[in-house]
């Protein structure tokens, strides 16, 4: 791995990696901690939507991806909050009509030439360093909001009536960690591909929540966890000439299985000590 990182290529891939699983990681955090997994999944494939009205309509692809995906998930959130009910079956639907509008936006473009599967499985050894400032960028601003909210935020992740009591405006607070999740999505997706953005947002945080003892705790677990697992899968992809973006996945993937087997197996022993001792 010392060897690749004398490629430049090798030294963007990673750098946009560790920046993903920062992202990811404070994100991932907050999403576990809110109950909106499946939200940030229908975020993640509307934005397909936005990634053909920008190559259709000749826009810059960030503008329009973002704009179309901060809309759609401003939706979403108030879908979550208005009917939670039928919350589900809606934000499927959407996730659905997302990813259709910019297929066929795609196959409609004049000259259509761009792999819509790099958007899907992502492309991280092509990062440059232009993706690797915006990611910095995102960072630094995802990283100051959730220190000057966190208090906030703790509050309603974990007792949103008792945030509410506390004064704080957890309607504006809610569309806000949206807004942040949405932008936080769409500039990762470009660069790691949508697959690898769902897997650093929620398998972390699912192994790290169970040992940590505070909502910082896990955002710093699992910002750390995904560096592991991007530098391990980059690591894979250069030794054995693998799809790099599959690699990460792989390695995360097998640690959640390893993490539920270590689980069950503890729960196993603590169930037989505990008939032991009643004996």
């Amino acid at each position: 791995m010392i060897d690749a990182l004398h490629f430049e290529f090798m030294q963007n891939a990673l750098a946009a990696g560790l920046l993903a699983s920062l992202l990811c990681g404070i994100m991932g955090a907050l999403v576990s901690a809110n109950r909106i997994v499946f939200l940030s999944g229908g975020i993640a494939h509307a934005a397909y939507g936005g990634i053909g009205l920008s190559f259709y309509f000749g826009w810059p692809f960030l503008a329009g991806t973002l704009g179309f995906s901060l809309a759609i998930s401003l939706v979403m959130a108030a879908i979550m909050v208005k009917v939670k009910h039928q919350a589900d079956a809606v934000i499927g639907v959407v996730w659905a009509v997302g990813m259709a509008l910019g297929i066929i936006l795609l196959d409609l473009t004049p000259g259509y030439n761009v792999d819509l599967m790099s958007y899907l499985f992502g492309s991280i050894l092509s990062a440059v360093e232009s993706d690797i400032w915006i990611m910095l960028a995102m960072c630094g601003l995802l990283t100051i909001l959730t220190t000057v909210y966190y208090k906030e935020l703790l509050a309603m992740s974990f007792d949103e009536e008792f945030a509410r009591i506390r004064g704080v405006p957890v309607g504006v607070l809610y569309f806000g960690l949206i807004a942040m999740l949405s932008v936080a999505i769409v500039l990762v997706i470009q660069v790691v591909g949508l697959i690898l953005v769902i897997a650093l947002l929620t398998i972390p945080p699912f192994i790290v929540e169970k040992y940590a003892k505070s909502l910082f705790q896990v955002m710093a677990g699992s910002s750390l966890l995904g560096a592991v697992f991007t530098v391990s899968g980059l690591w894979l992809s250069y030794t054995f000439d693998l799809t790099s973006g599959a690699s990460i996945i792989m390695v995360a993937g097998v640690v959640f299985f390893i993490s539920l087997l270590l689980e069950q197996a503890a729960s196993l022993l603590h169930r037989k000590q505990k008939l032991t001792s009643d004996k």
